[in-house]
């Protein structure tokens, strides 16, 4: 790959209403490590799902609030529910690029067989993901709200069990499970636990499709896959805005491996 002309070589923001955009910041960083990152959350306000979608926006923005000034290579918007509600306002707010994250529908479908679908009721209810199932559900997926999993994950990081509490999860047969959130990432080994097959979600898709967004600059490395050994002390992460202390621990974690 041959660097771009005109490539913007400065920061990335990386936002989400809580800690589930740290599953994507991190897989961000695997694939562009040497850029510098700022993540910003409004862990104080999470969920977003259970919100208006103009209460979404105007969160979104008062947390963006002044970003410009950093002339950023990038904003990804690492909230299924900000990208499901906003991500059309945002991109016409911002000069540079704004990357959104959307739920596995098509890797799903490609798979066959029923599907089912957790996402927020904020997302399961707006235009852009209605779209998006019935451009590839193909009639065989199940869609399902989930009001309480991602504040229980939100609140529980730290304690997650082994086994979910009855009535966070849909009694549903299918024979995949789609992630419309990016909280529910730490949760997955659990989900595919219960309902006993392959559980897909927009994590990698976005982390790739930001590698190529972003380009390679003066200061940023080229795809290389994901590194087995990322040095924590070398990275350029800097958590504004939310709950720091927590999400640079949570980080952390996701880096060794922990989560």
């Amino acid at each position: 790959m041959e660097k771009r002309e005109g490539c913007n070589p400065g920061p990335v923001f990386v936002f989400d209403s809580g800690i589930g955009g740290l599953n994507l910041l991190y897989e961000c960083v695997v694939r562009v490590p040497d850029a510098r990152y700022y993540f910003i959350s409004d862990n104080k306000n999470v969920p977003y799902g259970n919100k208006s979608a103009e209460e979404i926006y105007r969160l979104t923005r008062s947390a963006l609030d002044g970003i410009e000034k950093y002339n950023p290579a990038a904003l990804v918007v690492a909230c299924n529910t900000v990208t499901a509600q906003c991500i059309g306002k945002l991109r016409s707010d911002y000069s540079f690029p704004v990357i959104g994250i959307q739920p596995a529908v098509k890797p799903a479908a490609l798979h066959g067989g029923s599907c089912l679908v957790l996402a927020t009721e904020a997302t399961v209810h707006s235009n852009s993901f209605s779209s998006l199932v019935e451009r590839y559900g193909n009639g065989g997926f199940t869609v399902v709200g989930c009001r309480e999993l991602a504040e229980y994950i939100e609140d529980n990081i730290f304690d997650l069990p082994e086994v979910l509490p009855r009535g966070l999860l849909p009694d549903v047969k299918a024979d995949g499970v789609v992630l419309g959130c990016t909280h529910y990432a730490y949760v997955k080994k659990q989900i595919g636990n219960y309902y006993q097959c392959p559980v897909y979600d927009g994590i990698i898709g976005t982390a790739d499709h930001f590698a190529k967004i972003v380009g390679i600059c003066d200061h940023f490395n080229a795809f290389l896959g994901k590194s087995d050994h990322l040095d924590i002390n070398k990275l350029k992460v800097t958590f504004l805005y939310g709950n720091n202390v927590k999400n640079a621990v949570i980080f952390k974690r996701l880096a060794e491996g922990i989560l």
